[in-house]
């Protein structure tokens, strides 16, 4: 089974709207910083500052400071927890869709 701790924090990070379409646009830039993350945003630099703290303590954004910027980057193995425990149920979704594709096709002959 999935370690507890990483799905945790990588489902609590992403559980908040503003901080998945923030990860979203990390992830959507090879790099940007937070000034560049807050314009047209709506919300403070100091609030996207405490959003991507949690990204980056669930994993799931690097940062890089050159001089005065720190720059932010997606890591895509922080998913990996996500992708791991998805898969796990993977294989109990495909054995419901076969049972109700078989019970659909008894129904309707």
């Amino acid at each position: 089974m999935i370690e507890a701790a990483p799905i945790n924090a990588v489902m609590r990070a992403l559980a908040d709207p503003t901080r998945r379409a923030l990860f979203e646009r990390v992830a959507g830039a090879h790099e940007i910083t937070v000034a560049e993350l807050t314009k047209g945003s709506g919300v403070t630099q100091g609030a996207i500052s405490q959003h991507l703290k949690s990204l980056k303590q669930a994993g799931l954004v690097a940062e890089r400071p050159e001089g005065r910027n720190v720059y932010y980057r997606a890591a895509p193995e922080g998913l990996a927890p996500l992708a791991d425990w998805m898969s796990h149920y993977a294989l109990f979704w495909h054995e419901r869709f076969a049972n109700l594709r078989t019970l659909l096709k008894e129904i309707d002959p």
